[in-house]
């Protein structure tokens, strides 16, 4: 798996090494009307970005977009680094509004490919040979591109039809330029923006960094789908393609070429007969199944990635994006999930606030009052009207409105629900998702009384005892060494007590002020009685003005407590 490292740039290096691709972003940001962010960013005024004409038309156009329209738009044209920032930020509810996410969701990754000179370098680095010695055939020409790779139709010479999936030449310079400037864009973030500082923009980026290193290293997909063939093994309704990892490494993908009809071209399907019923039946039985039973499954089941063959099989591609879901967090979305349909607020709640982080914890009555609006609003009594990309939408309104996160897996794991949900409905408009998820979730509920599961607990609950019991002693050997040796730093801290300070300090400075005016006024009947001089009709000049100057100060600190309203 390709490793970036990322460092943070100095002046001097983001002047000369990446000058021109980092004043490009700049530009582009300032033409989507994002040029708050740059002064913000204080870009400007480390890059001289230059005047950027734009035709009236596009003017107008931009105008009449959201802000986050206009963000998608421009990370499309910044490429493929920000391409697939997008996309991980959309799968990551708490960083960004609703709209952000929606919108960001909608990412085209549809870009020219390479010319197949400059891929012939790819075969010659992995295998050692030009491509046209590795099959019997290849096309030259691409029948599928993104920004990452590119695909070709081969065949094999023992015959067999495959399709190749090449890494896009140049493309992990591209990546590691861009990675170094988002990394020092996030560091701005977190110094000049308050806002954003809580969001962790720097670890965002270097997270990551981590998740597209495992995109575009293919050794990863193909074992991503050797596990999907081992959890379909013996289904016949269900279809995975076959890697030839003979012919496959980090930048070159072979799997079989599948000849089947997209499941979304309803009209051909009607056309050869198939049974759409059928067919959406085993699709979202089979996206179920990965989820609830293996906690393992294909994130980005969009149309283009679901194919019908004969027989009504369905036929799953491009395994670059999966979920985990473990057995704690798919149990406790099952608490949520009945909690919910059974108007359960209490349990809804917790079980929400369990499946995500928080900096703050949300006020409960608040919270639960929130929770309770969204049961009003979203369960009927015909449950098969819920619709999950409502019940989705509507669920990450409160997420954003708490400031909660949610585990970027489990919204995958919803997300890709929702996708089954809406191609199903598009075949079949009848289709009653409700339905086909309940036996799932009362089968992952009454997993946790079956005795073997049980006995597990206890087994794993003995030994976490066991390991308490041996390691306590020697914890408490060590904070008695530390003790001894002056280490042990005890940490308080105690809430309002800046305001406590605040408070005793407005206290002693009126006390001292008081003293202060009773010393002046004493001092100065002592000067009028010993009549010192200069005197004039038998008063002390000094002592009358130290009167008058008590008489000042005392006016002055009785409008303070006036005002203060602590009389």
């Amino acid at each position: 798996m390709p490793k970036f490292s990322i460092k943070k740039l100095g002046v001097l290096s983001r002047a000369y090494r990446h000058f021109n691709r980092y004043r490009q972003i700049s530009i582009i940001l300032v033409k989507y009307g994002f040029d708050d962010v740059v002064s913000m960013l204080r870009i400007d005024k480390l890059i001289e970005i230059g005047s950027r004409i734009i035709s009236s038309d596009e003017k107008i156009i931009l105008e009449k977009l959201t802000r986050a329209e206009r963000l998608r738009l421009a990370l499309e044209e910044l490429g493929p680094t920000f391409i697939k920032l997008g996309q991980i930020l959309s799968s990551q509810p708490g960083l960004l509004p609703v709209e952000f996410i929606d919108e960001l969701s909608k990412l085209q990754d549809d870009v020219p490919p390479a010319p197949f000179e400059k891929v012939v370098d790819i075969f010659q680095n992995e295998f050692g040979k030009h491509p046209e010695k590795l099959f019997e055939f290849i096309d030259k020409k691409a029948f599928a591109s993104a920004s990452i790779g590119q695909v070709y139709k081969a065949r094999l010479f023992n015959g067999k039809d495959v399709a190749v999936k090449v890494q896009r030449p140049g493309i992990q310079r591209i990546i590691g330029i861009d990675l170094e400037i988002m990394l020092h864009m996030a560091t701005l973030l977190e110094q000049y923006i308050e806002e954003m500082a809580l969001h962790n923009p720097v670890k965002v980026v270097e997270e990551f960094a981590r998740s597209l290193g495992k995109e575009i290293d293919y050794s990863i997909e193909a074992k991503n789908i050797k596990r999907f063939q081992d959890q379909i093994a013996g289904n016949t309704d269900i279809y995975v393609p076959e890697v030839y990892n003979d012919y496959s490494s980090k930048k070159i993908l072979t799997m079989e070429f599948i000849k089947g009809i997209k499941i979304s071209d309803v009209k051909q399907l009607e056309q050869k007969g198939y049974k759409k019923k059928l067919i959406i039946k085993r699709g979202a039985n089979l996206t179920l199944n990965q989820i609830f039973t293996h906690g393992f499954f294909h994130a980005d089941p969009h149309p283009g990635n679901i194919f019908v063959l004969e027989n009504n099989v369905v036929c799953l591609v491009d395994f670059g994006m999966v979920g985990i879901i473990d057995r704690k967090t798919r149990e406790i979305f099952v608490d949520l999930v009945v909690g919910i349909v059974n108007e359960d607020i209490s349990l809804a709640a917790k079980a929400l606030l369990s499946l995500t982080t928080w900096e703050k914890r949300p006020d409960s009555r608040l919270f639960e009052k929130d929770i309770a609006d969204f049961i009003i609003k979203n369960i009927s009594d015909e449950l098969q009207e819920i619709e999950i990309a409502v019940f989705l939408k509507d669920l990450l309104d409160i997420v954003s409105r708490y400031e909660l996160r949610i585990p970027a897996d489990l919204f995958l794991m919803m997300k890709a629900m929702a996708t089954v949900e809406g191609i199903a409905r598009q075949l079949y408009p009848e289709f009653d998702m409700i339905k086909e998820v309940k036996p799932f979730l009362i089968k992952v509920g009454l997993s946790r009384f079956r005795p073997r599961r049980i006995a597990n607990d206890l087994i794993g609950l003995s030994r976490g005892m066991g390991h308490f019991v041996q390691q306590f002693p020697a914890d408490i050997l060590e904070i008695s060494r530390l003790i001894k040796n002056d280490k042990l730093v005890f940490k308080i801290e105690h809430k309002g007590y800046k305001e406590m300070i605040s408070t005793i300090d407005h206290v002693v400075n009126r006390i001292s002020f008081a003293i202060i005016i009773a010393a002046l006024l004493i001092g100065s009947a002592l000067v009028i009685k010993a009549e010192v001089p200069p005197v004039i009709m038998g008063i002390s000049i000094i002592g009358f003005v130290g009167f008058v100057f008590a008489g000042f100060l005392g006016g002055w600190l009785l409008i303070a407590i006036l005002r203060s309203g602590r009389l």
